[in-house]
């Protein structure tokens, strides 16, 4: 049985799935290994337009895996720091991944379970979702996923959470920043399909350039620079095949070419 499996659909929406719900989805290091071999999958099929994180179960993910942890804990130093690079890289896969990306979150999400919520584009949960930055707990501290929850939820928040590991529910979450919304379980999967159904009315490669755009305009300030890179960001695509296939659609009143005829 794969600790994660990838199902893609024929409009493209491609569905990650942790499976290992007998552990609460805790990931270890074959795990880790698969997301990042599915991750760089999803990224280079020019098919896949949206990607969905999910898991099997009552919950999201309950973090490392204990016999996992119980390895580490005999590791050296290089060897803790090779393992820990590992997670570090498919944690950046995810955040970097070029298409769209939505975690759908149920149950538990609890430390390293928290940097995948922050790690994707877009958040849904369930009322009865609960989050813990739990490292501290155990003497550790959130290290890898520190930068995209710190991005995710700011520093204030992330210092309060690091440092207490209180269990909060989805409404703080969402409050947060964690969570784009919360809803009941029965609503989780119909919020997430009115999502795709929007991303798939969209130009796809405007979509990953609009993702891009919002992660390198973020980090910037408001100078002369950046005002000419998003000048040419705008002129360039525009001139595009999509961008031309865009507009002229639009001012014809018909459909784009990447919207199927019975959308």
């Amino acid at each position: 049985m794969h600790n994660v499996e990838l199902e893609i659909d024929k409009q493209g929406v491609a569905r990650v799935t942790l499976n290992r719900p007998d552990v609460h989805n805790a990931f270890d290091e074959n795990t880790i290994a698969q997301l990042i071999e599915i991750f760089d999958s999803v990224d280079q099929n020019d098919d896949v337009r949206v990607m969905i994180l999910q898991a099997k179960g009552k919950s999201f993910s309950a973090g490392a895996d204990l016999n996992w942890m119980q390895k580490m804990a005999t590791y050296a130093y290089e060897q803790n720091k090779q393992d820990a690079g590992e997670l570090a890289k498919m944690l950046n896969k995810l955040y970097s991944l070029s298409k769209p990306t939505i975690a759908r979150v149920q149950g538990a999400a609890f430390g390293g379970a928290v940097g995948l919520v922050a790690c994707c584009d877009m958040a849904i949960g369930s009322r009865l979702s609960k989050f813990c930055l739990s490292e501290v707990k155990l003497g550790l501290i959130p290290a890898t996923i520190s930068p995209y929850v710190i991005q995710a939820i700011g520093l204030r928040e992330a210092k309060r959470l690091f440092m207490t590991a209180e269990v909060i529910s989805s409404r703080r979450a969402r409050r947060l920043g964690l969570l784009n919304e919360t809803v009941s379980e029965e609503d989780l999967d119909t919020t997430i399909d009115t999502i795709i159904k929007a991303l798939l009315k969209n130009g796809p490669t405007a979509v990953s350039q609009a993702k891009a755009l919002a992660s390198y305009v973020s980090t910037r300030p408001i100078d002369t620079e950046l005002i000419d890179y998003t000048t040419e960001q705008i002129a360039q695509i525009r001139v595009s095949q999509e961008g031309q296939e865009g507009l002229n659609a639009f001012l014809n009143k018909r459909k784009p070419n990447w919207i199927a005829d019975n959308d």
